[in-house]
């Protein structure tokens, strides 16, 4: 049996698919939500629609394999698919524990076998990565969606606490290790992101807009000079530092997007 989330529906479009041994990920885009029932409704849908606005809808495919997905995430499944909590005595303290501080659920739904996962839709945008096997990224809380059975996802704990609080990021952000694909919700388009690449360097940020970084990264929240004096001078005071090898992806437009709110 094949299974199409998409049928025969025209105001539907596959914007994106990624695929990695038993698992696809097909991320739909509704052209036009077409049950407005009223005038401001429609004029509203329609300013939106110009603006790239648009309802978007991750649909997941497996063969004889798994997916994790954030609480909640879930829209239907069908076919020969089991969902378990992915909750053991020995990890469910621990979930306990990051869950209180986190605000997530301690029971990570994960469903295996052959079939379709739809997750809900949402006016955020979705990003796949397919990571390879032992390496990590750590992503802001919120944007987790789903990730293949094979990766590994778990609470990061940053490493002080001046980090946790004054950079922004909170205590605890999370953890995605390969090998695997992941679904990640983000407030903003691919397009809008810069991916900065360092190899034993350091980026200074000064505001929290960076949504991800892979494992080699430490962060720290540091002044902007070396002394006081200079900080208050610059104007700049604290700024989030990245330091080492590999990847932090910055994303500048959301401080317009939350200046707009």
């Amino acid at each position: 049996m094949t299974y199409d989330a998409i049928g025969t529906r025209e105001n539907i479009r596959i914007m994106d698919s990624s695929a990695n041994k038993g698992m696809k990920v097909d991320i739909l885009e509704y052209q036009k939500l077409l049950g407005g029932k009223n005038p401001h409704n429609a004029q509203m849908m329609y300013f939106m629609e110009k603006q790239n606005m648009k309802a978007r809808q991750p649909v997941i495919y497996l063969t004889n394999d798994s997916v994790k997905v954030e609480p909640g995430a879930m829209s239907y499944f069908m076919g020969n698919l089991e969902m378990v909590s992915g909750v053991t005595v020995k990890n469910a303290l621990g979930r306990m524990f990051t869950g209180a501080v986190t605000g997530e659920s301690a029971a990570q739904p994960e469903y295996k076998g052959t079939g379709m996962v739809v997750l809900e839709p949402s006016f955020k945008h979705f990003i796949v990565i397919e990571l390879q096997a032992g390496e990590e990224i750590i992503v802001d809380k919120g944007m987790f969606f789903a990730a293949q059975g094979s990766a590994v996802v778990s609470a990061f704990m940053q490493k002080n606490f001046t980090s946790a609080v004054a950079g922004g990021e909170g205590i605890f952000q999370q953890s995605i290790k390969g090998p695997g694909l992941c679904v990640l919700e983000c407030a903003v388009p691919m397009c809008e992101i810069d991916i900065i690449e360092l190899n034993n360097d350091v980026l200074k940020v000064d505001g929290n807009f960076a949504v991800l970084r892979t494992g080699g990264i430490n962060f720290t929240v540091e002044r902007s000079a070396k002394t006081l004096v200079g900080s208050a001078v610059s104007g700049e005071g604290l700024v989030n530092v990245y330091r080492g090898t590999g990847q932090v992806w910055l994303a500048p437009t959301i401080k317009i997007y939350n200046s707009l709110v």
